[in-house]
This record gives structure tokens, sequence and C-alpha cells, in this order.
């Protein structure tokens, strides 16, 4: 009998992507915080 990854929820595949994207958005905000000189409250207007 085949056991079948499931297609929903928190398979490697999905978790490998999201920490993925999660490093690059925080490598993202870190470059934009040193490009502008502002925080992102500020940048955002709520500081």
């Amino acid at each position: 009998m085949e056991t079948q990854e499931p297609k929903f929820g928190f398979t490697r595949f999905a978790e490998t992507w999201n920490g993925r994207l999660a490093m690059l958005g925080f490598a993202i905000g870190l470059a934009t915080e040193f490009i502008t000189g502002q925080g992102i409250l500020s940048q955002l207007g709520l500081m």
C-alpha cells in the first residue's frame, strides 16, 4: 500500500517555500530600512 503525501497542510514542500519567502521578506525589510533610514513603523506613518 502506498502512502500519499497530503495535498494541504504542513507538507515539506510548503514549509520549505514558506521559510524561503520569510527570509526573503526579512532581507527586503532590512534593506528598505537601511536605504530609507526609517523603521517600518515610520514608513507606514504610525510613528
